[in-house]
């Protein structure tokens, strides 16, 4: 595996629901091959905000792709080609946590990976790289994101657990009960393996989190996918005022530790 030096670009995955942001423009399409394969469509190159990104929609611009089948190891592996050094995640998630409200924010600080089948690592080779995922998001980038959310006196969620699952079912009523008997606050299926390989990659990734509705059992009556388009379509704007106010500070240079995660990762 051969990982290219970055630049300091910033990478930005949508999931459900959102697959463009109102004030991206986009400069060019770019069609991006890799080791493993190709990602999940043609990455855009985008101006935002006075800010050159490249933004890739996870589940291809048609929503096409299912999150069991996204080509998570291309999709992280383009973004290290590119020269992107930062991603954050913009997904659709269900609310476990009562206090967290669909509409609501929330910026992850822990994940519990309940997936099954996906190919969760880079290094399946002659490598044996056993790289440290204490905090799977990164730290830096997540002070980034609430000092920019605090300071505009914006309503965003400080920590949260994601129990990522196999999907593309959703849950039943009995595993988020379970999921809520050991802390969990969110769930989605697709943080996992996305954060991890970005680890592997040393790139820094942050999750920003737009609860879409309670998940099951949680409220009275048929979960459907309009909600979870309808609330991230009211979502919009409070995730693009956010993302805008983070960029001027992402412009500095990395002081955390996810640079440099594979040292001392292998035996």
């Amino acid at each position: 595996m051969v990982f290219f030096n970055g630049d300091g670009m910033l990478g930005i995955i949508s999931g459900s629901g959102l697959y463009e942001i109102e004030g991206l423009s986009t400069i060019k399409s770019l069609e991006v091959d890799t080791q493993y394969g190709k990602p999940s469509g043609p990455f855009l190159e985008c101006e935002y905000c006075g800010r050159v990104l490249y933004f890739l929609p996870r589940h291809g611009g048609n929503h096409s792709i299912p999150p069991h089948k996204v080509n998570y190891r291309a999709n992280i592996q383009a973004m290290k080609n590119l020269g992107v050094e930062r991603v954050i995640s913009v997904s659709a998630v269900g609310g476990l946590n009562r206090d967290i409200c669909p509409g609501s924010i929330v910026i992850g600080d822990q994940i519990l990976d309940f997936t099954k089948g996906r190919t969760n690592t880079f290094f399946d080779g002659d490598d044996v790289v056993h790289v440290d995922f204490t905090y799977p998001y990164c730290e830096e980038m997540r002070m980034i994101i609430m000092d920019s959310a605090r300071e505009k006196g914006m309503n965003v969620v400080d920590g949260g657990t994601y129990v990522a699952v196999e999907g593309p079912r959703l849950e039943t009523a009995s595993e988020i009960a379970f999921y809520r008997s050991i802390g969990v606050d969110i769930v989605g299926m697709t943080a996992m393996p996305e954060a991890v390989l970005a680890r592997e990659a040393e790139i820094c990734y942050a999750g920003i989190y737009v609860v879409t509705n309670y998940a099951a059992g949680i409220k009275e009556g048929r979960l459907t996918t309009n909600e979870v388009v309808q609330t991230m379509a009211r979502s919009q704007d409070m995730v693009k005022q956010l993302l805008s106010e983070v960029l001027s500070p992402l412009d500095l240079e990395r002081t955390c530790m996810c640079g440099d995660a594979l040292k001392d990762a292998r035996l």
